[in-house]
């Protein structure tokens, strides 16, 4: 049984996503032990409670310092256990220290096809807006392991979504949401599940 920790700052579609592809057995032999938020307020957790999935928040602003919510962090996801770590929409640093500890075991959902759109500054609805100022043609969604860089750890998987010439910013991410995020978040999963996912030389190599 993969034991999968969800980490989320906003709404948690992709997590929804996710909870439905496992609830109906497309996603076998694994189970989201828990969800955590930084934001008291995010719906996420709502969501997780729902599905009687244990929620919790940890926000940086309940602690003293940066070092002190790292440790502490760190320390809430691992009295976890997760085989696998997943951010989805979570808008919080993650500590070296927990990139060490769980490499390649963290994977995260990026709304571009990196390496297009993505590094510091990149998030939310600021990739979609950048994307159509450029005037690019096709976008989508990467899944990549985390690694101590900003989207920089080996890609997954990624699909394209073709960008329309009357899109707006939040029409175009709404629609990479659900042509590629809710898609390929979920199948990423499944391939891990399966043990199909291989890291050689920062490159993933996906098993038959």
């Amino acid at each position: 049984m993969l034991r999968v920790v969800v980490l989320v700052s906003g709404g948690g579609t992709n997590l929804q996503a996710v909870i439905d592809k496992i609830e109906s057995g497309e996603i076998p032999d694994t189970k989201i032990v828990g969800v955590i938020s930084n934001n008291p307020g995010a719906y996420a957790l709502e969501r997780a409670k729902a599905h009687g999935i244990q929620g919790k928040c940890v926000s940086p602003k309940s602690f003293a310092d940066r070092a002190a919510f790292n440790e502490g962090f760190l320390a809430e996801v691992d009295a976890l256990r997760p085989d696998l770590i997943v951010l989805a929409g979570f808008l919080v640093v993650i500590p070296p220290a927990m990139i060490e500890r769980y490499r390649n075991r963290i994977v995260n959902i990026h709304p571009s096809l990196i390496p297009s759109f993505c590094g510091t500054g990149y998030y939310g609805l600021k990739v979609h807006e950048a994307v159509l100022e450029r005037g690019v043609k096709v976008t989508g969604a990467t899944v990549h392991f985390v690694d101590e860089g900003t989207d920089t750890g080996p890609i997954i998987l990624q699909k394209p979504v073709e960008v329309h010439q009357e899109d707006t910013p939040k029409s175009l991410q709404r629609r990479v949401m659900e042509e590629a995020e809710w898609q390929i978040l979920p199948q990423a999963i499944r391939l891990i599940a399966e043990g199909r996912i291989l890291v050689e030389d920062g490159r993933v190599r996906i098993k038959e």
